[in-house]
């Protein structure tokens, strides 16, 4: 099966993929060689009304629900494109930063919306691939030929910032076409000046199975990652400590620090110093989990050479010793640690219990059955006429809660008056819940607090009454 890669990019209402939504989707093919297939794709989503936009988000993009209201599609329309046209066997997924961002908010759209929140990443030779990481690895270990920005004295990896220190053409940051040619535009410098390192980490990124057996193997090797310091551009060497226990991964320890200053703490000492900030004055623990998924970017460490051994700092003898101490101390070490993350585990599920969740935020407690599945299918290919009569026996009780939300926010015309009463109920409990704590009480509070604060042009106070008629237009009848 031939692949090719989508480049895409996402604008959005605000940062929680549960709570907020894509208001924007853009997005080109291309082959390996970075040359396009057919023509870019770029499209508005519509807002739903019971979803207020984070303000702040809405004032760096300019995109207001009005506009996606206008010239927008419905989600569910959407993703008839998307998994039809778009989503085709052997797409590979690329942006920036898209593993960490904007892949959740495509999970969760497919979530509310009856289809599997995953298959599009990987099933039928589909994969996915992250250009930051190889952006911040190519900048540690090969930067020849590329200019490198720096602000406020601090390496930055920023999108905007590579794209104005290459000259590379970028007029409409935050719109996510203009992002998307960008991505592809940088993705051609890397690859024309550093074409071996770029080429190895197309292949080995976003292939698990490589992943899998490159930190399996139980040796150092070169690991770059946002969780580590600029001044170390992002990079250190690791190696693996323990299996990860429910994610598909592993833990690892980072090799700049000695094992034997960690190995003896007990299971709560550990806790609280993987809890720690990496400025606080005692040291974070330095281990972290690899996901094999994630596409992470790794490399053997016979990458580093002097120069980039000197670039991040990094002692390779100093490197050696750990590794060796690590060894010796590795059974009881991993066992602490699995044991100081079982616990940190399981205090974050007491807390999720505790805190009241709406079936839009259940996308990960579990997978759904093969019997649902087919129900699944049942619902995203009905018509709007048809979901009328649906008659639907879900084992998951996710699956009841959805369809009449997904009836409302995409099919608000195949409503009866029973089934809009109870979305305007609905309504009323997410917008107005919590009195002065409220979703609404806090839109209209944040729309305040930009509005007295100094400099707003021209732009920034039209966006701002275009939110507050929207969070007017939408304010729900609390009779209901």
């Amino acid at each position: 099966m031939k692949q090719s890669l989508y480049f895409y990019d996402l604008e959005t209402s605000g940062f929680n993929p549960a709570e907020q939504r894509i208001m924007q989707f853009a997005g080109q093919r291309l082959d390996f060689d970075l040359r396009p297939i057919g023509d870019p794709f770029n499209t508005l989503l519509k807002m739903t009304d019971d979803i207020l936009p984070d303000p702040y988000a809405i004032m760096l993009t300019g995109i207001t629900p009005q506009k996606t209201i206008q010239k927008g599609i419905n989600e569910a329309e959407f993703l008839k494109i998307f998994s039809t046209e778009i989503s085709v066997p052997g797409t590979v997924f690329v942006g920036f930063n898209t593993v960490r961002f904007d892949d959740e908010f495509m999970r969760y759209l497919h979530y509310r919306n009856f289809y599997d929140p995953y298959e599009w990443q990987w099933l039928d030779g589909r994969g996915k691939w992250d250009l930051l990481d190889v952006a911040r690895m190519t900048r540690a270990l090969r930067p020849e030929g590329i200019k490198w920005p720096v602000e406020n004295g601090k390496n930055v990896n920023r999108l905007v910032s590579l794209t104005k220190a290459n000259h590379i053409s970028h007029d409409g940051a935050h719109d996510a076409l203009s992002d998307v040619m960008a991505s592809i535009d940088l993705a051609r410098l890397l690859q024309a000046k550093q074409p071996k390192l770029f080429s190895y980490l197309l292949n080995v990124m976003g292939n698990k199975k490589q992943v899998a057996e490159l930190v399996g193997a139980g040796n150092p090797f070169v690991y770059t990652s946002g969780k580590y310091p600029s001044e170390n551009e992002k990079t250190t060497v690791v190696a693996k400590l323990a299996d990860h226990p429910k994610r598909g991964g592993a833990l690892v320890f980072d090799l700049r620090f000695d094992p034997k200053d960690y190995a003896s703490l007990s299971v709560a000492e550990l806790i609280t110093a993987w809890r720690r900030d990496r400025h606080d004055e005692q040291p974070r623990l330095p281990a972290k989990s690899l996901l094999y998924n994630r596409c992470p970017a790794i490399a053997p460490l016979g990458v580093l050479n002097a120069d980039s051994q000197k670039r991040i700092d990094l002692n390779i003898d100093k490197i050696q010793a750990n590794y060796q101490a690590l060894k010796s101390l590795q059974e009881p070490f991993s066992k602490n640690i699995l044991l100081a993350l079982e616990q940190m585990d399981a205090e974050q599920e007491k807390e999720q219990k505790i805190r009241p969740q709406e079936v839009d935020d259940m996308l990960y407690q579990g997978f759904f059955a093969d019997a649902d599945k087919q129900l699944i299918a049942k619902v995203r290919q009905a018509t709007p006429d048809g979901l009328k009569n649906l008659d639907l026996k879900f084992s998951d009780s996710r699956l009841d809660l959805l369809l009449p939300l997904y009836k409302a926010r995409n099919f608000r015309q195949t409503l009866s008056p029973e089934e809009v009463e109870l979305w305007e109920k609905f309504r009323v409990r997410r917008l107005l819940g919590g009195n002065e704590n409220s979703r609404m009480s806090r839109f209209f509070k944040e729309l305040e607090t930009i509005s007295s604060g100094p400099g707003l042009g021209s732009e920034q106070n039209y966006l701002l009454e275009e939110l507050k008629l929207y969070g007017e237009s939408i304010l729900p009848v609390e009779s209901y």
